[in-house]
């Protein structure tokens, strides 16, 4: 079923795997262009009920507590991306020859139904700060007059992107690594991978899996890949690509930038990549104050944001303004108050260990709040690089132990307060103990290294807790 095949939806078998964010949408579009829809789901809970109820109403077929066997005459699964590859359906696809989209694979072959001009993709994916760089990059598209939106992992369904009555310029595109792998033909005008880390290996089976599934935001690129001059294996990504003719590798870096590359001198982000005679030439784009928070990996951020915005055609004025405008989300390295001449900062979003180090990587003397479910992460390099830095460590959550144990073996000066409660009041001791391990001019900074939910719902309840025990101190 290529994209050649699909101009008439009308009657086709299509079995959508998945309720949820994605799922949802794909059935009702599917069925809204004629297709014979059926939603495969493993949970039959009280939710899914009523999102089953819903698309039963409007004649949409729905087979709860079974999202392992392959409806009969299937012809295109559309899946939701957090569907593990080695699953039954798609064994039972392969087997059947049946092909298998993601809900990012289908935006993209719709893009141009009923004769529409689709707004081509400026795509950001990488370990950490793709929501960051893809608002950023938002920002300076509007800035410079364009009809944009951020769409994709951020929330917003790239189906209502490209199929909505509003008419867009261009797109900002934010793809996770799940995303990635069920979109073989997806095509950017420009793309990044940020960085790369050990995350998902659970799902992807191994970081060169994991890396592979990255990379495909390169193929076929008309203009720019981007990449991170501070981590090679960005670049290796771009040269294992296969691109269009006269797309170009653009790097970004925190140092002074070479010739095709973005980077800071004098406190001044420059653009020594989309000038006139880059060997010789600069073209200044925005002070580094001009970055919220000026931390060195959000500013990292929004060097790809630029870089990807330059590659459009945004003129030099807009990159500064789009990054004068921008504010970042919640829990994402957020001063919350000063108690005492003490700084507390909550990234709480920080949920892996590459996060962490980048967070910790901001400050000079720390008290560090971290722990929690570690995901099967290692910890000795994270301890080992931020080790001069902390101040102090107050560890929480159910994977404590293992920060501990490579707190011992490369930081075993450093005071550790281990705290085994997991009650609501865990947070609100934690800043305690913190406040008592810090001295004026420190930060005390959540940046848990881990993810939540052994303690709290997500990294957003984490966060407000966080900042609610900061305002208990400070009353």
């Amino acid at each position: 079923m290529g994209s050649q095949e699909v101009t008439n939806w009308q009657g086709k078998h299509v079995t959508v795997a998945g309720l949820g964010v994605s799922g949802i949408p794909a059935a009702k579009v599917l069925h809204g262009l004629g297709a014979l829809v059926t939603v495969v789901n493993d949970g039959d809970d009280e939710r899914a009920r009523a999102q089953a109820a819903e698309l039963e109403a409007l004649g949409v077929s729905v087979r709860l507590g079974d999202g392992a066997t392959l409806p009969e005459g299937t012809e295109l699964i559309v899946t939701a991306p957090g569907w593990q590859p080695d699953k039954p359906l798609f064994t039972a696809a392969a087997a059947a020859g049946v092909p298998v989209w993601g809900d990012v694979e289908l935006a993209w072959r719709l893009r141009e139904l009923d004769g529409r001009k689709p707004a081509p993709w400026l795509a950001v994916t990488g370990t950490n700060g793709k929501t960051t760089t893809v608002q950023m990059l938002a920002s300076i598209l509007k800035a410079a007059g364009l009809r944009t939106a951020a769409v994709g992992n951020i929330g917003v369904s790239l189906l209502d992107a490209v199929l909505g009555e509003e008419e867009y310029d261009v797109l900002a595109v934010e793809l996770s690594s799940y995303q990635l792998h069920w979109a073989p033909s997806l095509r950017a005008h420009s793309g990044v991978v940020l960085n790369l880390a050990p995350d998902h290996l659970d799902w992807h089976g191994s970081m060169e899996a994991y890396a592979a599934d990255k990379g495909r935001i390169y193929e076929g690129n008309r203009v720019a890949c981007v990449y991170n001059v501070a981590d090679k294996a960005t670049e290796d990504l771009v040269r294992a690509a296969d691109v269009e003719e006269g797309c170009r590798a653009v790097g970004f870096t925190l140092g002074a930038p070479g010739p095709s590359q973005l980077g800071v001198v004098d406190g001044i982000l420059v653009d020594r990549a989309f000038v006139e005679n880059r060997q010789r030439n600069a073209q200044e784009l925005a002070e580094v104050s001009d970055v919220t928070p000026p931390a060195p990996h959000n500013v990292a951020n929004a060097l790809a944001a630029a870089a990807l915005a330059r590659a459009f055609g945004v003129p030099p004025t807009a990159v500064r303004d789009g990054l004068r405008a921008f504010t970042p989300d919640a829990h994402r390295i957020a001063h919350v108050a000063d108690v005492d001449e003490v700084a507390y900062v909550d990234d709480s979003k920080a949920t892996n260990t590459h996060a962490a180090e980048a967070s910790l990587a901001a400050y000079e003397s720390i008290v560090w709040i971290a722990g929690g479910l570690a995901k099967g992460a290692t910890f000795d390099e994270l301890v080992a690089r931020s080790a001069k830095r902390l101040r102090g460590v107050v560890l929480i959550g159910a994977d404590r132990a293992l920060i501990r144990e490579a707190l011992a073996r490369h930081a075993p000066e450093v005071p550790v307060v281990d705290l085994g409660r997991t009650d609501t009041g865990a947070m609100l001791a934690a800043v305690q103990e913190a406040r008592r391990l810090a001295e004026p001019g420190d930060t005390v900074l959540l940046a848990p290294a881990c993810a939540s939910m052994d303690m709290f719902a997500n990294y957003n309840k984490r966060g407000d807790a966080f900042a609610e025990a900061v305002r208990e101190l400070g009353a």
